[in-house]
């Protein structure tokens, strides 16, 4: 120990006579390192060596960008500790853990680490139980280890110290660099146009493979800024006040034509099942029994059809945010989170409006209540009453979390127990992922196919959850039907399971051919999922091929002869036009499918995208305009006839195919 001492001290003692050569050696580490680094990222988000150095070959200038970016990470932590080593055991614990996240966060649910991932908190815990695996453990120990080797170094290698002056000035230097390539500076984007990176902000996962993740991570700190959309301004938002306005008013007095209830009031139950889905719709597995006979009655007796979720395997506060506030995760950059990020002061919902009528509005959620913050998100929304896991009196449970029968049970008792009519909107847990835990003991319901073993264990442990929450909507049909207040029941799941690594169940019952590069067709049956509409009074039976979640609110006040809000008309309009939209998929009111909207659409989803702005960003003219209700048409003649909405007429009548 004396003589590695004694070794490191003379080595250090000839660089101090010559600075020329210390420099150097720091400049060479620094690169080496740098391109390592690369390397070792890339094999750890992508899960394969050979990958890795094939899109290392054929990417030099990409592999450069993302050198450029370690290295200003290792300056930063190198000035931090003042020393070369420590700097780089700091480095690269952070650069690797991102990558596992990557890796895991992609191989679960489709999408890489993002910036805003950061600010998920406690919610980020819920990942753990998913990586706990063999090949988890390998990857983390491998981790461990590297980083393990580079602490004991730091022992023996020489500090190489830098002067405090130009420790400040080389840290500063490089936090301007990652500042310029994260927010697209001109400098910065010259610079990544002739290194010839392509960004690909609609697909994160191709995005992440093509450009590297210490790049795309990078780019992607920009979108988590919202750009004002072009052509917004007061001007535009009067005028599409006035529009919205007028429209309501028609599609009200329409709507109120087919009131089933004749002016009485009913209690909407929205249940938002954890991911509940049709496992039958996998086409190479069949199943002992039906496994949700409650939902496939209602699909041939009510009202029912598929929802397009903006997500897969988690996420379920995406599509809170969707059907709540009738806005599209379309417009958000991806793999963003509205209540975490976005939603800070009151946003009009569903909530709040069924308040303005007379209603008791309350959510119910059978977990933690900071979960996605729904404690503060829930009151910015208009809830009057939030009921978490807190406060259910002495529960039942089922496998490891509260289960579907105590959520019924707890949405009977709140109506029963309240003088008003209710909206409520209840959002369960007991069928959440991950599906590998043989949570029941056993299950009542085999599934027989061409599987593996953890795959059909996987499936069929998830099939017993779908039937149990199935099982829990016929209990609340048992109630309500002997009840004497109206009642409307609304059951959806809020998007597909996460069903083992890499859509491993999907894929082997033929659902999917690949795990990426979906065609259109296996891209909408990916985030297709079924919902039903129950009533004590009695719905019309109706199919809807495709509705986005943004659409479901006002499909359901139409439905029931509602009075809607203002802000709600342009989804009416939207209805007619593009009934499914989600970020890489677009369903028309004819069923063709797109990867975006076609041009003919577009002029009508921008006025949706500025709405939108409006009421999260912006100024909020829309609130201004129809809240004080003064505008009229000669006040802004010049504006009604660019931003009007298409036509409608009181006689108008949706299609069928066209999911309103």
């Amino acid at each position: 120990m004396k003589r590695r001492g004694k070794a490191r001290e003379k080595q250090l003692a000839k660089w101090e006579r010559n600075p020329a050569q210390k420099y150097a050696v720091v400049l060479i580490m620094l690169a080496v390192v740098s391109v390592l680094l690369v390397v070792g990222v890339e094999w750890i988000q992508r899960g394969s060596l050979a990958e890795t150095t094939v899109w290392a070959v054929q990417n030099g200038k990409l592999l450069a960008m993302n050198a450029l970016i370690n290295l200003c990470v290792l300056v930063i932590f190198y000035m931090l500790f003042n020393s070369i080593m420590a700097g780089t055991a700091v480095a690269t614990l952070l650069l690797f853990i991102m990558a596992l996240i990557t890796y895991f966060k992609t191989k679960l649910i489709g999408e890489p680490f993002f910036p805003w991932d950061i600010f998920l908190k406690k919610e980020s815990m819920n990942i753990i139980p998913l990586v706990t695996g063999a090949e988890a453990i390998k990857r983390l120990s491998v981790v461990g280890v590297i980083v393990l080797v580079l602490v004991v170094l730091c022992f023996y290698w020489p500090r190489l110290r830098v002067g405090k002056g130009s420790r400040i000035a080389l840290g500063l230097l490089s936090l301007f660099a990652l500042y310029s390539l994260g927010v697209r500076t001109p400098w910065a984007g010259q610079l990544i146009n002739k290194m010839g990176v392509s960004e690909i902000v609609w697909n994160q996962q191709e995005n992440y493979a093509n450009n590297g993740m210490a790049l795309a991570f990078t780019m992607n700190v920009k979108n988590a800024i919202v750009p004002k959309p072009e052509g917004y301004g007061e001007p535009a938002m009067a005028a599409l006040a006035q529009n919205l306005a007028d429209q309501s008013a028609v599609q009200t007095a329409s709507a109120k034509k087919s009131d089933p209830f004749q002016g009485k009031q009913p209690n909407v139950i929205f249940i938002m099942n954890e991911a509940f889905w049709d496992p039958t719709l996998l086409p190479n597995v069949q199943f002992s029994e039906d496994p949700i006979p409650t939902v496939h009655k209602l699909q041939k007796e009510s009202t029912s059809g598929y929802l397009l979720s903006p997500q897969f395997g988690g996420g379920t506060s995406n599509v809170e945010f969707e059907v709540l506030t009738g806005q599209s995760m379309s417009f958000l950059p991806d793999g963003s989170v509205p209540y975490q990020q976005y939603i800070n002061k009151p946003v009009p919902s569903l909530a709040s409006y069924f308040e303005t009528q007379g209603y008791k509005s309350m959510g119910i959620h059978s977990y933690e209540g900071w979960f996605w913050n729904r404690e503060n998100v829930y009151k910015q929304l208009g809830f009057q009453s939030f009921m978490s896991k807190d406060q259910f009196d002495n529960p039942e449970y089922k496998g490891t979390f509260i289960s579907d029968d105590e959520v019924s049970r707890q949405i009977i008792k709140q109506v029963d127990e309240t003088e008003k009519p209710m909206f409520i909107y209840a959002v369960t847990m007991q069928n959440h992922g991950p599906y590998d835990d043989n949570r029941y003991g056993g299950n009542s319901i085999s599934a027989e196919g061409d599987l593996t073993a953890s795959a059909k264990n996987t499936l069929e442990t998830y099939t017993q959850g779908a039937h149990d929450a199935d099982q829990s909507l016929q209990k609340l049909i048992d109630h309500f039907e002997q009840s004497d207040e109206p009642t409307v029941v609304v059951f959806y799941g809020d998007h597909l399971p996460m069903l083992g690594m890499d859509y491993d169940v999907y894929k082997q019952g033929g659902m999917i051919n690949s795990s990426s590069q979906w065609s259109l067709e296996e891209t909408k049956s990916m985030h297709s999922v079924p919902f039903v509409m129950w009533s004590n009074v009695g719905l019309p039976q109706e199919h809807v091929p495709s509705l986005s979640d943004s659409f479901l609110g006002t499909y359901v006040l139409n439905k029931l002869g509602m009075e809607k809000p203002a802000s709600l008309a342009i989804n009416d309009a939207l209805l007619q036009q593009t009934p499914g939209l989600l970020r890489d998929l677009v369903v028309d009111a004819n069923g063709s499918l797109y990867r975006s909207v076609p041009e003919q659409y577009q002029p009508l989803v921008g006025q949706y995208s500025d709405l939108q702005y409006d009421q999260l960003f912006g100024k909020q003219y829309l609130a201004k305009y129809i809240d004080q209700d003064y505008l009229t048409k000669e006040a802004l003649p010049d504006y009604n006839q660019e931003f009007a909405l298409p036509p409608v007429t009181e006689s108008q009548e949706p299609s069928e195919n066209q999911g309103s």
